[in-house]
C-alpha cells in the first residue's frame, strides 16, 4: 500500500510558479503591467476558487479587467469568492463562462444585474454571507487557490503597504498564503522605502504596478445638506429615547443620512440634554467626515473602522488619539477584526434597510435587486457568545426577559439592534410589507433560506418618524406584530393595526410618539445639525478634512 502524499498543495503551487516563471516581464515578483493576462493565464486553472479583493471601498479593479481578457478556453468555471460585487467586471466573468459560481456579502451597485443572472440561470449563488461569516469560510471550506488584491504600495521586494484601506486584504492574503495558493497584488506605486509594512513579502507571490490607482469608493460620506427634518426628527428620537435611556457607549452605525443625522446633532442636541461623557464614547466605525463635529467637540474617545473614506487622511494623522493608527501616521483599518468588534464589543447598532415585515424580519434584498448584506447581519445580531456586561446590554437583557418570560431565566444581557427608516422609501415604496420579497427570491434563486438580512428575534427596536416601537417589551406575538404596525404609518401594514391595542401599548411604554418622548416636532429643523454643508464639516476640521470632489459644491 503507497504511502499518502501530503504535499500536493506544495507541488501544486510549484507547477503554477514554475507556469509563471518562463513569462516575459517578470522581475522577481514584480510584474510587468502589460503581464498581468498572461500572468493569470499561467496561474489559474478551471475550476479554481479566486478571491478577487473587492471590498466595500477598495477594488482591484486593473486585476478585475485583467480576469475578465483571460481565454475562456483555458481559464472557465471559476468559483469566485468576495466580499462585495461593485464593478461591472466583478459579473462579466460569468456573462463570459470564465465564472461559474459565487460566494459574496454585498453587491449593491450590481445587485439589479445579479438578479438578472440569477434569474436567468447564467449564475450559481453558494450563499449570501455577512463579512464575517465569508472571511471565516476562507480559513474553512472557501479558502482561495489564487487571490487578486489591492495595496497602496510595495517596495521592490514585494512587501505591501496597504496604506488607510487595508480593509480585507490581510483575511484574504493569509487564507491563501498558508494553504499553498498564489497571492497577486496590484499597487498604485513600486517605491524603494515603504512607510509602513502592512503584508509580508513572503505571503506575496507577485506584484504589479496597475496603470492608474486602484479605486476607492468614499462610500460612507453623505452630504449633510441633503439631510431632512424628518431624519433630524428620528434623530432626535434615536439620541433621546434610545442613547439615552440605555446609556449606550459603544456603538456602530450602518450608511445613511439617518445615521449621519444622529452623529450631527450630538454636539447640539445631545449637548443640550447633558448627555455629553455618557454616551456614543466608543465606535466601530469608518472615519464618516459626519463624526467630525462630535470629535472636535470632545464626545469621541476612540474609533476603529472597516476601511477608510476619501479625504479624512489628514483629519485622521491630526486626530492620532482617537484613530487607529500607525507609526507613519495612516490610519490602520481591518474590515475582519472591526466586524468582530463589532459584533462583540458593541452594544448598540443602529441601521437602515429596504423591507421590514410584521416579525420584525429585515432585508435588501427585493424583486429584481439582490443585493446583499455586507455586515449588517453581525452588527445587527445578539451576540450569543458574549460575556462581559455593560450597563446598556444588561439592560436590554432586562427587558427581554421579563417581556418573554416574566422575572424568571437565566440572566443575561442582550445587544440593542435598531432599524431605523421612514415608512415610505423612494418611489414611494413602502418600508413595511406583510411578507419580504426574499421568500419570492428563494424561489427563484433555489436558494436553502430566504436571504434575510437581519431576524427579527434580534431587533429590539424599530424607529420611523411616527415613534419608537420598543420590541423588547411585548409579550406576545400578537403585540410584537401590532407595536410593528403602530410605528408604520401610513402603509398598509400601518393602516391595518388595532387602534386599541397601539394605543394600549403606547400607554405601557412599547410605543413612544415624539410627543411622548418631550420632543416637539416642530422643533426637528436643520438648524440643530452641527454642520448643514460639506463646507460646515471642512470648517468644523480646522481645513484638515478635504472632501472628494463629487462632494465640493463651492
Amino acid at each position: 500500500m503507497n504511502a499518502p502524499a501530503w504535499n500536493r498543495r506544495d507541488q501544486q503551487r510549484r507547477e503554477r510558479l514554475s507556469r509563471a516563471a518562463s513569462l516575459s516581464g517578470l522581475n522577481g515578483r514584480l510584474v510587468a503591467t502589460a503581464a498581468a493576462v498572461p500572468l493569470l493565464e499561467a496561474v489559474l486553472q478551471p475550476g479554481d476558487r479566486v478571491c478577487l479583493e473587492g471590498n466595500n471601498q477598495k477594488q482591484a479593479d486593473f486585476l478585475a479587467q485583467a480576469l475578465t481578457q483571460v481565454d475562456p478556453q483555458r481559464v472557465h468555471d471559476l468559483h469566485m469568492v468576495q466580499s462585495v460585487l461593485a464593478l461591472p467586471e466583478h459579473l462579466d466573468v460569468f456573462d463570459s463562462g470564465i465564472a461559474k459560481r459565487l460566494d459574496f456579502s454585498f453587491s449593491g451597485p450590481q445587485g439589479a444585474r445579479l438578479a438578472k443572472l440569477v434569474g436567468s440561470g447564467g449564475i450559481e449563488i453558494g450563499a449570501i454571507h455577512t463579512y464575517l461569516e465569508l472571511f471565516a469560510r476562507y480559513f474553512v471550506d472557501l479558502t482561495p487557490k489564487v487571490a487578486l488584491v489591492a495595496a497602496h504600495a510595495a517596495d521592490r521586494q514585494g512587501n505591501l503597504y496597504t496604506g488607510p484601506n487595508t480593509e480585507d486584504t490581510p483575511a484574504i492574503v493569509e487564507a491563501t498564503a498558508f494553504s499553498g495558493g498564489i497571492v497577486i497584488a496590484q499597487v498604485n506605486e513600486i517605491v524603494d522605502v515603504l512607510p509602513r509594512i502592512d503584508i509580508p513579502a513572503d505571503w506575496v507571490d507577485f506584484v504589479v504596478q496597475a496603470p492608474r490607482p486602484n479605486l476607492i469608493e468614499p462610500l460612507f460620506t453623505r452630504d449633510p445638506a441633503q439631510i431632512s427634518e424628518i431624519q433630524v426628527l428620528m434623530a432626535m428620537m434615536a439620541i433621546k429615547g434610545i442613547y439615552a435611556e440605555y446609556g449606550v457607549q459603544r456603538l456602530n452605525h450602518g450608511i445613511g443620512f439617518d445615521t449621519a443625522a444622529i452623529e450631527l446633532l450630538l454636539p447640539t442636541y445631545g449637548e443640550s440634554l447633558g448627555l455629553k461623557g455618557q454616551i456614543c464614547k466608543h465606535w466601530a466605525l469608518n472615519p464618516h467626515p459626519a463624526l467630525i463635529p462630535a470629535i472636535e467637540a470632545g464626545w469621541v474617545e476612540s474609533v476603529h473602522s472597516f476601511g477608510s473614506e476619501l479625504g479624512m487622511e489628514d483629519y485622521i494623522r491630526a486626530r492620532s488619539d482617537v484613530f487607529f493608527t500607525g507609526a507613519d501616521g495612516s490610519l490602520r483599518s481591518n474590515r475582519a477584526f472591526c466586524q468582530a468588534a463589532g459584533h462583540y464589543a458593541c452594544d448598540l447598532f443602529i441601521g437602515s434597510t429596504l423591507q421590514i415585515d410584521l416579525q420584525g424580519n429585515s432585508s435588501t434584498a427585493t424583486l429584481g435587486r439582490i443585493a446583499g448584506f455586507g455586515g449588517a447581519p453581525n452588527m445587527g445580531a445578539d451576540a450569543r457568545g458574549r460575556r462581559h456586561a455593560s450597563p446598556a446590554w444588561l439592560k436590554a437583557g432586562e427587558q427581554a426577559r421579563a417581556g418573554r418570560q416574566g422575572a424568571a431565566g437565566t440572566p443575561r444581557g442582550q445587544k440593542l439592534v435598531v432599524q431605523m427608516v421612514e415608512t415610505f422609501r423612494e418611489h414611494m415604496q413602502p418600508a413595511f410589507v406583510e411578507r419580504l420579497d426574499a421568500w419570492t427570491l428563494q424561489e427563484q434563486a433555489r436558494m436553502d433560506l430566504p436571504p434575510i438580512m437581519i431576524y427579527g428575534e434580534d431587533v429590539t427596536h424599530i424607529l420611523t418618524e411616527e415613534g419608537i416601537a420598543n420590541l423588547l417589551l411585548c409579550r406576545s406575538d400578537e403585540e410584537r406584530e401590532q407595536a410593528i404596525r403602530g410605528v408604520a404609518g401610513y402603509t398598509a401594514v400601518g393602516l391595518a393595526r388595532d387602534a386599541r391595542m397601539v394605543e394600549n401599548l403606547r400607554d405601557r411604554g412599547v410605543i413612544k410618539r415624539p410627543i411622548d418622548l418631550g420632543i416637539d416636532s416642530r422643533d426637528a429643523t436643520r438648524n440643530l445639525l452641527a454642520a448643514r454643508s460639506m463646507r460646515d464639516l471642512v470648517r468644523a476640521s480646522g481645513g484638515l478634512y478635504s472632501p472628494p470632489k463629487r462632494f465640493r459644491n463651492w
